[in-house]
């Protein structure tokens, strides 16, 4: 029998979404928002998140654009429900769905109704600490939300090929120091790279780095002038603030 788990309410983008998530393990930041501020879309697609926990990113991304509809793919079948009960707290579940599935079994999605080659975007906030290397939390939620096994980059790459439609759009977040790795896993499949990084402060090395790539898409990669949470007195930078309370989007999405 499931322990029952402690939950907190949380305001996000400046309290225009309200987010249940769970007091103890993983608990949605600061990448969640940034990755839906870099996703560009347009009402009438259809957008995916995978591995979208409670739902923080494909929520903030379908506040910001009227008419999108969103698929929360989410392996933990409790924060699946947390994703689907947050869907409507915020009054988007007439097009915002949770499914509680695995990302990596191409099985688990056709079951839930997925087909190939038939979504617009998809965004994604994959596990990015490997398990072998690093020590992770002893709690189950977190480490299945931050260590992943070797090879689940390239594993979930593949299921956001087999989803898109040709020229669609994938949008990821990763470590700063992990982008070559990003970029050769994308390129069997995506073109047209774009790649915005995150810094902690302006003269400091980047933290994370926002990809954007096309399926079948063609063309040399484009740089984005990066963006600087704070400024050299620790203060949160007007960019930063524009994005992570204002609900703007980042250059990146803005192509």
């Amino acid at each position: 029998m499931e322990t029952e788990i402690e939950i907190s309410e949380d305001a996000v983008l400046d309290g225009r979404l309200r987010l249940r998530q769970p007091l103890r393990g993983h608990r949605f930041g600061h990448d969640a928002i940034l990755l839906a501020a870099a996703t560009g879309a347009c009402g009438g697609e259809h957008a995916v998140d995978l591995g979208a926990g409670v739902g923080a990113a494909g929520l903030a991304l379908a506040a910001r654009v009227p008419d999108l509809r969103v698929s929360l793919l989410e392996i933990d079948r409790r924060l699946s429900e947390l994703a689907a009960s947050n869907a409507r707290l915020n009054h988007l579940d007439g097009r915002v769905r949770a499914y509680a599935v695995d990302v990596e079994i191409v099985a688990s999605l056709t079951a839930a109704g997925f087909a190939a080659g038939t979504i617009d975007r998809v965004l994604m906030n994959p596990p990015f600490h490997d398990a072998r290397r690093q020590n992770v939390s002893p709690d189950p939620g977190r480490r299945l939300a931050h260590a992943g096994e070797p090879g689940l980059l390239r594993r979930w790459i593949a299921t956001a090929a087999w989803l898109l439609k040709s020229e669609g759009v994938l949008t990821l977040i990763w470590p700063a120091d992990g982008l070559d790795k990003v970029t050769g896993e994308l390129r069997p499949a995506f073109g047209a790279l774009g790649v915005q990084s995150v810094l902690p402060r302006p003269t400091a090395p980047a933290i994370r780095v926002l990809a954007r790539a096309v399926k079948s898409g063609r063309g040399t990669q484009m740089d984005y002038a990066p963006l600087s949470l704070n400024d050299e007195h620790g203060e949160p930078t007007e960019a930063a603030e524009d994005v992570l309370r204002g609900g703007n989007t980042l250059t990146i999405a803005q192509v």
